[in-house]
């Protein structure tokens, strides 16, 4: 007997394909930048909060922490981060953007938005906004204590 599943009804059989499926494009816009998808990821992190706890952007991303600091390493060295204690908590290194990553933001921001028009074509904006609400409140329900 083969295991069941009502998989038409599943939440995750139809959002973690579309995610997996932006990510891979964005992915492909950005390689001949030079730039990996978390790069990007952790700029607009840094771009919504200003600044955060290296820990924190950590499970922003959904990461390990070695590896956001193998991906912090790499922007330091391009000099788009830097890295320096809290005054407020010893055990928290600060990670914010530094001014050379403007000029390289605008082509990285160019392929987000290639990759977006492509995704949304034929979709009309009501929809969008429907889909948005709908997704916010998922995210809420499953960030609640069960």
């Amino acid at each position: 007997m083969r295991p069941r599943y009502d998989f038409q009804k599943s939440l995750g059989y139809f959002v973690i394909p579309v995610a997996h499926a932006l990510e891979r494009a964005l992915n492909e816009e950005l390689t001949p930048l030079g730039v990996t998808v978390r790069q990007w990821q952790v700029i607009a992190c840094l771009i919504l909060r200003e600044d955060a706890c290296q820990a924190d952007l950590a499970r922003m991303l959904r990461v390990e922490t070695p590896t956001l600091k193998g991906i912090l390493d790499r922007m330091e060295r391009r000099g788009w981060i830097e890295r320096r204690a809290s005054p407020t908590d010893r055990r928290c290194k600060l990670v914010r953007l530094t001014p050379a990553v403007v000029p390289a933001w605008k082509p990285m921001a160019a392929c987000a938005r290639r990759v977006r028009r492509r995704a949304m074509r034929g979709i009309p904006p009501r929809q969008f906004e429907t889909m948005k609400a709908v997704l916010a409140t998922v995210r809420r329900n499953l960030e609640e204590a069960p």
